[in-house]
């Protein structure tokens, strides 16, 4: 099973859960692609990374979720699942940026470094989450109603975000639809 990134539980609400995660460091790569294939066009840099192609010859075990977000965005982010973010029509083409959140333990410093330029390593501070968990598939479409649907249930709760939205896929490709778990995962202001 693969390791997940792990975080506290501060309070669950009904329609998701804050949570507080610890700083960690990713290992990213920018992509231009649709939403839909972003993760994909990612995917293979950052498993060669994770699977020795770095300076030191150095694996590394695979977490999720992997994380995609609009390249826009004002920090990337990654960790496992996959994260995208900003809801975008399926076929449009923009800049993303996939990361792996790499292994507890991991700091800037002691990250190996990545053979392939394209391949950045990125230490990302602790922060305040709003996580709303959904399952099937990971379309733009599915994150944009999920991204709108927690950004509500924010303002209902009393809560301000702190940055835009992300994607967080935990499930390979080979999975049925029906039973992958994703994540949209919006960092917010503190109480």
């Amino acid at each position: 099973m693969t390791e997940q990134q792990p975080y506290d539980l501060v309070k669950r609400y009904p329609h998701f859960e804050l949570r507080r995660y610890p700083a960690h460091v990713l290992a990213e790569v920018q992509v231009h692609a649709a939403f839909d294939r972003a993760a994909n066009e990612a995917f293979r840099s950052l498993f060669n990374y994770i699977s020795g192609s770095n300076k030191a010859r150095q694996k590394l075990s695979m977490t999720a979720p992997v994380l995609q977000e609009n390249a826009s965005s004002e920090e990337m982010v990654m960790t496992a699942p996959v994260l995208q973010s900003g809801p975008v029509p399926r076929g449009e083409v923009e800049d993303y940026v996939v990361a792996f959140v790499l292994p507890p333990g991991v700091t800037v410093d002691s990250a190996p470094v990545p053979d392939e330029p394209r391949v950045k390593v990125r230490e990302v501070p602790g922060s305040l989450t709003a996580v709303a968990r959904f399952s099937g598939s990971g379309s733009a479409t599915a994150f944009q109603r999920h991204s709108v649907a927690l950004l509500e249930a924010l303002q209902l709760a009393g809560l301000s975000p702190a940055g835009a939205p992300r994607f967080a896929r935990f499930d390979p490709p080979f999975k049925p639809w029906f039973l992958r778990h994703n994540e949209v995962v919006i960092d917010v202001e503190e109480p």
